[in-house]
C-alpha cells in the first residue's frame, strides 16, 4: 500500500490485507474528501461521503474467489444494498462477468453470468462503461494459457448517476497486480467525450425465468 500511495501524491488511502497471496482491498481518495468509514471486512469496505449537495456512498468490493462460494458474493451485495438509501456506487472485483464477450480464453457458464445479473437487478444497480483496455484481469500466462476477463467494474444506482452524471471510469496499467487498478473521476458537468450518462432501459437480456429485462448505458458525446 505504501508503494501505491507514493505513486498518487495528494491522496489518502485505506487497505484490507489479503488472506495469503490472494485478495486484499485498497482504496485511495483525494485528501479534501470528507468521509466516514462505515464498515470493512476482507470482502468489502463501505464509506459514506459527506457532500454539500448531498451525502452519498461508495463501497469497495472483493468477491469470493471459489465458484462454489460465489453465492456469498451476491448475498453480501444484496445485504449492502439494503443498508442505506443514499446514492450508491459499488466498485471492485466481482469475480464474474456479465457477457461472454467479457472474457478472452477460458469460459463462464450462463448460470454464473445470470447470478451476477440477478444480484445487480435486485440491488437496482447499473453497469457503467469504462476507458482503457477491454479486460481488467490478465493472468500473465502466455499463449493458450492466457486468460483475460472483465472481472472489475463500477456499479451504481440511478440516484448516484443523477448526482454525478458525467463520471468517468478508467482502468490503469497493471503494475502491482494481475488486476488493473480502477480510477473513478467524479464530474457533475460535461467535460468531453467518453462521459457517462445512464438513460432509459433499452438493451435486452433474457433471464432464466424468461422475463425480458432491459438496460442500457449511453455515452454522451
Amino acid at each position: 500500500m505504501r508503494k501505491v500511495k507514493e505513486k498518487f501524491d495528494g491522496y489518502f488511502g485505506i487497505r484490507v490485507d489479503s488472506v495469503g497471496r490472494s485478495g486484499g482491498l485498497a482504496m485511495l481518495w483525494r485528501k479534501e474528501v470528507d468521509y466516514v468509514l462505515m464498515f470493512a471486512s476482507v470482502h468489502h469496505m463501505d464509506f459514506q461521503v459527506r457532500n454539500a449537495d448531498g451525502d452519498w456512498r461508495i463501497t469497495g468490493f472483493y468477491g469470493w474467489r471459489a465458484v462454489s462460494d460465489r453465492h456469498l458474493s451476491w448475498k453480501l451485495l444484496r445485504f449492502l444494498s439494503g443498508q442505506s438509501q443514499l446514492p450508491w456506487v459499488c466498485i471492485g472485483d466481482f469475480k464474474d462477468i456479465l457477457y461472454s464477450t467479457e472474457m478472452k480464453g477460458g469460459s463462464r457458464t450462463q448460470c454464473q453470468m445470470n447470478n451476477l445479473w440477478d444480484a445487480i437487478d435486485d440491488c437496482g444497480l447499473w453497469d457503467g462503461p469504462w476507458e482503457g483496455y477491454n479486460f481488467s484481469f490478465d493472468n500473465g500466462q502466455a499463449g493458450e494459457e492466457n486468460r483475460q476477463s472483465m472481472l472489475d467494474r463500477a456499479l451504481c444506482t440511478s440516484t448516484w448517476s443523477d448526482l454525478f452524471p458525467f463520471t468517468r471510469l478508467f482502468y490503469l496499467a497493471q503494475k502491482w497486480s494481475d488486476h488493473a487498478p480502477i480510477k473513478l473521476v467524479l464530474n457533475r458537468r460535461e467535460s468531453g467525450g467518453g462521459d457517462l450518462k445512464i438513460s432509459s432501459l433499452s438493451k435486452c437480456r433474457l433471464e432464466r425465468r424468461g422475463v425480458v429485462r432491459l438496460s442500457r448505458v449511453v455515452w454522451s458525446e
